[in-house]
C-alpha cells in the first residue's frame, strides 16, 4: 500500500474531496486525523472509513485558527509520534454573483484571497514545523485552474489559488532541506461536487446558458472532452503523498484533464 504506516492530518475532510482523499489514505494504508469546523460530516466519513478496516479520529479544528491548529497537530505527534502528511481540502468557496472585477468591491474581491490564502499558510507551516524535526514529510495543497489560466466573473477565487500555487512554491524551498516536500495538486471542475453544481447555477445564466450546457462547455474545452473525477483527483493525490513521488516537490500537479498543457 502506498501509504502504509504514514500519519495524514485532513483539514475539510467533510467536504466532498476531502472525503474523497481521505478514503483513498484509508486505502492505502495511512492512519487518519480528520478534521473541520462542522464535526458531524467528519465523522461520517471516519465511519464510513473505519467501516471498511481503516483508522481514522476526528476533530473540530478551524483551519483559519493558528492556535488550534497548532494544538491540535500536537495531539497528533503525540499519539502517533509524528506527521507525515498535511493535505488541506479548503477552498475559497462559490462565486454567487458573478460581478465584474470592475464593479466588485474591494473587500469582496480580498476576502477570498485572505481566507484561502491564511487557510493554506496556517497548516502548512504548522506542519513543517513538525515535520522537519523528524526529517521528513509531504504538505499537499489544493488549487484549480483558473489560477493559471483566465475564468470570467469569479472575484478573488482566481488569484488566491495562483497565490497558494506560489506559496507552494516557495515554502517548497524553504524546507527541502528538511527532507519535507511541498506539492500543489490543480484541478479542473469536479461534476459531482456540490461546489461545481453551485458554481455551474450561476455560471451557465451569466454566460447566456444553461449549468449542463456550462458544464458541457468546460468538457469540451479539455483535450480528454471530460472534466477529471473525485476518485481520480483522491488518487492522485494519495500519489503524491506517498514515497514513490519522492524525487516530486516545488511543482503544481495539473488535474486539467487538458485544459492546461504544460
Amino acid at each position: 500500500m502506498l501509504l502504509e504506516n504514514k500519519t495524514a492530518v485532513i483539514y475539510a475532510a467533510g467536504g466532498a474531496i476531502g472525503g474523497a482523499v481521505a478514503r483513498a489514505f484509508a486505502h492505502e494504508g495511512a492512519r487518519l486525523f480528520l478534521t473541520g469546523r462542522n464535526v458531524a460530516k467528519v465523522d461520517a466519513v471516519a465511519k464510513e472509513i473505519a467501516a471498511a478496516g481503516g483508522v481514522a479520529e476526528t476533530a473540530q479544528v478551524d483551519a483559519l485558527d493558528e492556535n488550534a491548529v497548532e494544538e491540535h497537530l500536537k495531539t497528533v505527534v503525540a499519539k502517533a509520534g509524528g506527521v507525515d502528511i498535511s493535505f488541506n481540502a479548503i477552498g475559497p468557496g462559490p462565486a454567487p454573483d458573478r460581478i465584474a472585477l470592475t464593479d466588485l468591491a474591494v473587500d469582496d474581491f480580498a476576502r477570498p484571497i485572505t481566507f484561502y490564502t491564511s487557510s493554506n499558510f496556517i497548516t502548512a507551516t504548522a506542519a513543517a514545523r513538525h515535520m522537519s524535526g523528524q526529517g521528513s514529510g509531504v504538505i499537499v495543497t489544493l488549487t484549480a485552474v483558473p489560477g493559471r489560466m483566465p475564468a470570467n466573473r469569479i472575484g478573488g477565487a482566481a488569484p488566491a489559488w495562483a497565490a497558494v500555487e506560489a506559496f507552494s512554491r516557495s515554502l517548497a524551498l524553504e524546507v527541502g532541506p528538511a527532507g519535507i516536500r511541498v506539492v500543489c495538486l490543480r484541478s479542473h471542475a469536479i461534476p459531482e461536487t456540490p461546489l461545481i453544481h453551485a458554481n455551474n447555477a450561476t455560471a451557465g445564466p451569466a454566460a447566456g446558458v444553461t449549468p449542463a450546457e456550462f458544464q458541457a462547455r468546460l468538457e469540451q474545452s479539455t483535450l480528454l472532452k471530460r472534466l477529471p473525477t473525485l476518485a481520480e483527483v483522491a488518487d492522485t493525490a494519495a500519489f503524491i503523498a506517498s514515497d514513490r513521488a519522492g524525487a516530486m516537490t516545488a511543482t503544481v500537479v495539473n488535474l486539467s484533464a487538458g485544459s492546461i498543457i504544460d
